[in-house]
Parts: C-alpha cells; structure tokens; sequence
C-alpha cells in the first residue's frame, strides 16, 4: 500500500475454530493472542483500529522475517480445527 507500512489480512474464516493449544478463536483478539502464543508472531487485533475480523501486520523489516513470519501464520492457521 501506498504510504503505509502495515496490512488488514482477514480472519474471518478462521474465527469459530480451535487451535492446536485448544483455544477458541472467538474473536480476531482471541486469533492474534494464540498466534503469538503459538507460532511466535505479533500482530495487532483489527478491532482495535475498528476492523473487527481482521488482524493488523506490519512489514517495516527485512524479506526473510516476513518470509518466516509468513510460514508461521501458515502452519498457526493450517492447524486450526
């Protein structure tokens, strides 16, 4: 995006699931708090800048963070129940 350093991915679809830890993913606080928890990754949940359902990313650091924090995210979601 223009002019900014962070992006608003959804996670909608994965609100109602069950982590790996066995949290349930009620709300998109609940997603970023088992994210961090569980794969190591910060993110801001979208309800705090009035985008519930999405998750706040920032990618204001080197391509291979991003590129791990990515695979993280992957494995934290493909392991939702």
């Amino acid at each position: 995006p223009s002019g900014a350093f962070y992006v608003f991915p959804s996670v909608e679809k994965c609100l109602g699931k069950t982590s790996r830890s066995g949290v349930v993913l009620k709300t998109d606080e609940d997603f970023v708090t088992a994210l961090l928890e569980e794969e190591g990754v910060a993110a801001v949940h979208g309800s705090a800048f009035m985008y519930p359902g999405y998750m706040r990313l920032s990618y204001a650091t080197d391509t291979e963070s991003l590129r791990k924090a990515c695979e993280r995210i992957e494995n934290f979601c493909n392991g939702l129940r």
